[in-house]
């Protein structure tokens, strides 16, 4: 289990729950639920408490569960949309990015 925090947000890999845990002084304050093919981390959803909202906890959250897909060498596919807008405002994020992935990404941009 993988911990980080920042700000008093802490960011915890929750692999029962497949999720990434945020909490502001032992409070839940949101999630990033997530699922494994192999070698590569799929974010599929991101949620975090409404009374929380607008607070930056929701960045704190997407870094902090980046951050550990990185330092574990995964592959990262971001069908989240809140995850993948995330990694679009911070590119330096985009090097974990799967191939296939980004691949597809490319296609569809050249194809609309």
């Amino acid at each position: 289990m993988s911990t980080s925090t920042e700000s008093g947000v802490q960011v915890t890999d929750n692999p029962e729950r497949s999720r990434y845990d945020a909490a502001l002084d032992g409070s839940q304050v949101g999630f990033a639920q997530y699922r494994f093919h192999g070698e590569t981390i799929v974010f599929t959803h991101t949620e975090v408490a409404d009374e929380f909202e607008g607070r930056g906890f929701s960045g704190k959250l997407a870094a902090g569960a980046l951050d550990d897909a990185r330092r574990q060498s995964l592959d990262v596919v971001p069908l989240c949309p809140f995850i993948a807008g995330y990694i679009a405002r911070h590119p330096e994020y985009e090097e974990g990015l799967a191939p296939d992935y980004v691949d597809a990404r490319a296609a569809a941009a050249a194809a609309a």
